[in-house]
């Protein structure tokens, strides 16, 4: 690849095999994805997001039996090459009997069903991807892998070190303005004395220095952040485990003004200390 051009990844297979899964992780890395594409259409897509992002975007293309007759264009176009970008044209397959197996579960006719068994449009899909198996840089058997392994093993073959790091988001909120629900933690800092009652700082946020050296001196502050902060880097081990590179931690108090965004930038600016990839938003800042 070169450094003008991100990649470009065309993903096709057999139905069941994983395609979909492999299209949210490569969004989840940071790649342009688009479903169900007849390969005719290739250049275009590539060509307007290198206009509306430019060329180093990394591109996700998912192609399926859906396009029929289209795949030929699929590898004349892939052979003459796509505006300098580097392709990898990734194929997962599995077994008759575990692609059987999830589509029944799904309650889904496979597209070259018709009016037989599902066995056989899995046979005539087959057929119609031979060629394309065969030319694929490539080849990810799902027979045995999990939704975590198979999200791992894409993760291993197009991530990098920036797009698969943990990135954790630290929200400040108010509590008299509704909970996050999207929250993967949760603290409450009405624990602390509140300095809406002291007139000098009743004005302030918890972002300006005197309000936040207030509350991170009360009593309990440094016995929270002492205690908090390592579940949450001890958390971060079993995320990476489970493929997970989105953490939403959210710290409450009652209008989400002073206590919980000191609190926020606090707990933010010890996790970017330790190396992780943390970012503050005070949701409810302002609103008063």
């Amino acid at each position: 690849m070169s450094e003008q051009t991100g990649p470009l990844v065309v993903v096709t297979g057999m139905t069941g095999a994983g395609r979909s899964t492999a299209a949210k992780e490569l969004e989840d890395l940071g790649f342009f994805v688009v479903d169900n594409l007849p390969p005719s259409l290739l250049r275009d897509v590539v060509r307007l997001v290198d206009g509306s992002r430019g060329p180093r975007q990394p591109v996700a293309v998912v192609v399926d039996v859906r396009s029929g007759s289209f795949f030929e264009s699929l590898q004349v176009t892939l052979a003459e090459g796509i505006e300098g970008r580097q392709s990898t044209l990734l194929f997962l397959e599995s077994s008759d009997e575990v692609l059987v197996r999830r589509q029944e579960a799904a309650r889904r006719p496979h597209p070259l069903q018709g009016t037989g068994r599902l066995l056989d449009g899995l046979q005539r899909e087959r057929a119609v991807l031979a060629d394309l198996r065969g030319e694929a840089d490539l080849v990810i058997d799902t027979t045995a892998l999990n939704v975590h392994q198979l999200t791992a093993r894409i993760r291993e073959a197009f991530g990098s070190e920036e797009s698969t790091r943990l990135r954790i988001r630290v929200i400040s909120f108010g509590f008299k303005y509704g909970i996050p629900v999207d929250a993967d933690f949760m603290a409450d800092m009405r624990f602390l004395p509140n300095p809406h009652w002291i007139p000098e700082l009743r004005p302030g946020t918890g972002r300006d220095p005197e309000v936040s050296a207030y509350v991170l001196s009360q009593p309990g502050a440094a016995e929270f952040l002492d205690g908090y902060l390592p579940v949450l880097r001890g958390v971060t081990d079993g995320y990476a485990r489970e493929g997970k590179r989105f953490m939403r931690v959210a710290i409450g108090c009652t209008g989400g003004k002073h206590r919980s965004v000191a609190m926020t930038e606090e707990i933010a600016r010890r996790l970017v200390d330790d190396g992780f990839h943390a970012t503050t938003t005070h949701r409810d800042l302002g609103r008063e």
